[in-house]
């Protein structure tokens, strides 16, 4: 099955918001056209995952990735950043899927996924 995998790695409050909200877009109509999404969180956007509402932006974009997850959406970051930053138990709690960057990326290419990169 074809699958889209919106990479969110710029921490910029467009970045954050827009790349998840193109990823809530393209879910709504996926699966009727044989496709999957996924979300990869990584770098500076990770970072925003843990802050809340400490912004407008954050808030939508937390707000997002939670929606997402609970739609079924498979949303992922780096395990390896998450232990380094003290979010690994909260991030997991929330629902993301935590792995190693590295093999994340590898696995999106040989799945021959189409990546999107805000």
């Amino acid at each position: 099955m074809a699958k889209t995998v919106i990479h969110v790695f710029h921490d910029d409050d467009h970045s954050i918001a827009t790349g998840t909200r193109v990823a809530q877009r393209i879910q709504e109509v996926a699966p009727e056209r044989g496709c999957t999404v996924e979300v990869f969180c990584f770098g500076p956007a990770q970072r925003r995952l843990s802050e809340g509402d400490a912004t407008e932006a954050g808030a939508t974009f937390n707000r997002q990735v939670d929606e997402l997850i609970a739609d079924g959406v498979r949303v992922g970051a780096c395990v390896n950043a998450a232990r380094v930053d003290g979010t690994e138990e909260e991030l997991t709690r929330r629902g993301l899927i935590l792995q190693v960057a590295r093999d994340e990326f590898l696995r999106f290419t040989l799945e021959q996924a189409t990546v999107i990169s805000f």
